[in-house]
């Protein structure tokens, strides 16, 4: 398996999380809205630094001096259509269907046929008439469309080292965007101490797990919202399918196979880091991620899951990189 090849599929899987990730989150910000009391802080700004991306939208748009609902429309039109934003809607799944183009021998007919309805339902020139007039089905149609691509995808994508880069891609996706909207929750959306414990307060860590549609799976298993039971959730859960541990024991997993290397041992750069990472996590409690303050936590994940995506790079993507197990022995 050519290094490109590989990467291509590893790219693509996870422009299509970014997409449906935004798209819920999106959802839920407009959900809010009709469900939020009266003097509820906007919720649209923190959508950006969700992304990371707050300060490049501050030098392409400015800081806003003008009304709430001409911010909303700025910010949905920037995470959505602005195909200048690198992580817009439309720019991931742009990039998506490039990548999958590029490798359309490895993927079945049903996964690039779908990709590519996906595609041009985004850049037709009705979708932001659509978006405006009924934003909750417009959203709801990506996070539909996603949820069917990554079905076919499994159901027609053979469990060899195309599948395997695939589920790499989307599970450190995830992991990476469930602790940044963690991160983001404790960090700005609750500046105030007095908020703690309110409606407001309770209504945001509802939101919270909407946004990874973690709502009814946490409420079966842990009832009542407390905040260190939604982190312990999203950090440490091994079968919550977004939990940052669940997903990095499926990336591990994929890493390994693809490679061949044995199960506690390792041969490159990225197994050493996404297995120190992983075991870092496992190893923890929720007492000590806040004891030891959230957001320093959740920043130091962060920059580990950075280091385990360079060194994927590293080892499978560059031109000298080998991708077959049998390579490296």
């Amino acid at each position: 398996m050519l290094s490109r090849v590989a990467e291509s599929i590893y790219w693509m899987a996870r422009y299509i999380e970014r997409a449906e990730n935004v798209a819920r989150q999106v959802d839920v910000s407009l959900q809010m809205e009709l469900d939020a009391p009266g003097g509820m802080r906007s919720q649209w700004r923190p959508l950006v630094v969700v992304a990371g991306d707050g300060e490049f939208f501050d030098q392409k748009y400015g800081e806003f001096a003008h009304s709430a609902s001409e911010e909303r429309q700025t910010i949905l039109h920037f995470l959505t259509f602005d195909a200048g934003y690198s992580n817009s809607i439309l720019s991931c799944v742009t990039k998506a269907r490039e990548n999958a183009r590029q490798v359309r021998g490895c993927l079945s007919l049903e996964a690039w046929e779908h990709l590519n309805k996906f595609y041009h339902m985004l850049a037709s020139p009705g979708a932001r008439k659509r978006a405006a007039e009924s934003p909750h089905d417009f959203y709801s149609e990506i996070r539909a469309s996603s949820y069917l691509f990554q079905g076919i995808l499994e159901s027609t994508l053979s469990r060899g080292e195309e599948w395997h880069f695939l589920r790499m891609g989307r599970h450190l996706e995830r992991a990476n965007q469930t602790s940044r909207i963690l991160d983001v929750k404790y960090f700005v959306l609750l500046p105030d101490p007095s908020d703690i414990g309110s409606v407001v307060d309770d209504l945001l860590w509802a939101a919270l797990l909407h946004s990874v549609s973690g709502y009814e799976m946490f409420r079966r298993r842990h009832g009542r919202i407390l905040p260190e039971k939604v982190v312990d959730f999203l950090v440490l859960d091994r079968e919550f399918p977004r939990a940052v541990l669940f997903c990095l024991l499926r990336a591990e997993e994929s890493l390994l196979a693809v490679s061949g290397t044995p199960a506690g041992s390792f041969r490159n750069n990225a197994e050493k880091r996404l297995s120190r990472l992983r075991a870092t996590i496992a190893y923890s409690n929720v007492e000590d991620i806040i004891s030891r303050g959230l957001h320093e936590y959740l920043d130091e994940l962060q920059s580990g899951l950075n280091a385990a995506g360079e060194g994927i790079f590293d080892s499978f993507f560059t031109l000298d990189a080998p991708v077959l197990a049998q390579s490296q022995q």
